[in-house]
């Protein structure tokens, strides 16, 4: 019993000395990583004979710390927004014009790039949501009902009128793909839709359309928006995808949709995408075909994307610019976005007189500044206030939240 009481006290005490040792190596190594960080930072010509001495002595370190800061300055190239002048996009544009008329099949895919013109943040653009958190800045948001859908929005509307569109899949949760009057059946939201809350425990799951932002009390994967359903008083949640989750809504995310569209399309324009989240679904890509039975790819984004390599044509500008000489070479006229016509206002179902002061967000009103029993009368701001909650603001919260812990 002695003999195995003093092999566990001597193990114990190996242990602690491993982790010791381990402990005093690492920081024997955060101190040379310092060191040599400091003498690489200096100009070759100023650096003493005792600094060239550690670069040679620890060469190992001075070849990590070049490999990083070249994966630095790689990233640091990738987030910086490229504009193509204006005769290298003219050039483009009508390349892009000449896939548009030959697609037998066009789908179109949309980030959060088409909808800045309404004055909606992107995420990884120069003054993007991820981007000011990052660098440690608050980051709020006006009210987002009150956008309006942009002239992308409008061209993309006209095209598939037009029937050069097929479909479209769409990253972004602002609804404006379905203010600007594009038939929900053309339409997949992955994402969800900030106007839109559902019960799930009506089968078919029931659907509810409101005039603002029914976000406003949910939070990362807490879904539900305070109001009920009127046949079965179940729950209504909103219908935001959030990190880490999987859609299974059939509307208004409409996987099938996109799939199917996916399958058929010859060639596939992305619009104001990173293409960071939309390359990770593969039925979107045909990725299992050989590369030449692939759809052609045609991308619109200021910054680099992980797919600027396999496209035909990456085109350097912003949306609204692109589409405009876009609808030139094709001789279509941009329709104008009015309010009265929004499918919105005829789509919406009426609160009930209990829910009235169910929220305090920004309600699309009709032009003639009316309102009725769909809208909110107290919850209309004079001004413009920040938002802290819903599918936009619970990520500036987490975003903040794990910024400050790191520090």
């Amino acid at each position: 019993m002695a003999e195995e009481s003093g092999t566990g006290v001597s193990s114990r005490a190996e242990r602690k000395a491993l982790e010791k040792a381990k402990i005093l190596q690492r920081e024997s190594e955060r101190k040379i990583f310092s060191l040599v960080g400091r003498v690489l930072k200096k100009p070759e010509a100023e650096r003493s004979e005792e600094e060239a001495a550690v670069l040679l002595l620890h060469r190992d370190t001075v070849e990590e710390l070049c490999k990083r800061q070249v994966r630095r300055n790689v990233l640091k190239r990738k987030q910086e927004e490229v504009f193509d002048d204006a005769e290298e996009l003219k050039s483009k544009v009508r390349q892009l014009a000449v896939a548009v008329k030959q697609a037998n099949h066009l789908v179109v895919y949309t980030g959060a790039g088409i909808s800045t013109a309404a004055s909606i943040p992107d995420y990884r653009g120069p003054n993007g949501v991820w981007t000011q958190l990052q660098k440690g800045r608050t980051v709020s948001s006006s009210d987002l009902s009150k956008a309006e859908p942009t002239l992308t929005h409008m061209c993309i509307r006209m095209l598939h009128k037009e029937k050069m569109v097929k479909h479209v899949v769409s990253q972004n949760c602002d609804g404006l793909h379905l203010r600007s009057g594009l038939p929900r059946n053309a339409l997949s939201e992955l994402h969800g839709n900030m106007f839109i809350e559902v019960c799930v425990s009506c089968s078919p799951v029931r659907e509810y359309v409101r005039l603002f932002d029914v976000t406003e009390r949910t939070s990362l994967h807490r879904h539900g928006t305070g109001r009920s359903c009127s046949l079965c008083c179940g729950e209504l949640r909103d219908t935001i995808v959030h990190f880490g989750e999987r859609g299974t809504l059939e509307q208004p995310l409409n996987w099938k949709g996109a799939a199917e569209a996916a399958k058929k399309a010859d060639v596939i324009l992305c619009l104001g995408s990173s293409l960071k989240v939309l390359k990770k679904y593969a039925c979107l890509w045909c990725m299992n075909r050989p590369a030449s039975k692939r759809p052609k790819l045609y991308i619109v984004n200021l910054q680099w994307t992980p797919k600027d390599d396999l496209a035909m044509l990456k085109i350097n500008g912003k949306c609204d610019d692109v589409m405009s000489l876009l609808m030139e070479e094709l001789n279509f006229q941009i329709p104008v976005y009015d309010r009265a016509e929004d499918p919105i206002l005829s789509l919406a179902t009426p609160l009930r007189p209990e829910e009235v002061d169910s929220h305090s967000r920004e309600v699309i009103a009709p032009p003639d500044g009316q309102q009725d029993c769909l809208v909110n009368p107290g919850g209309q701001a004079e001004e413009a206030t920040a938002v802290q909650g819903g599918w936009f603001g619970r990520g500036y919260g987490k975003g903040r939240k794990k910024k400050k812990t790191a520090s």
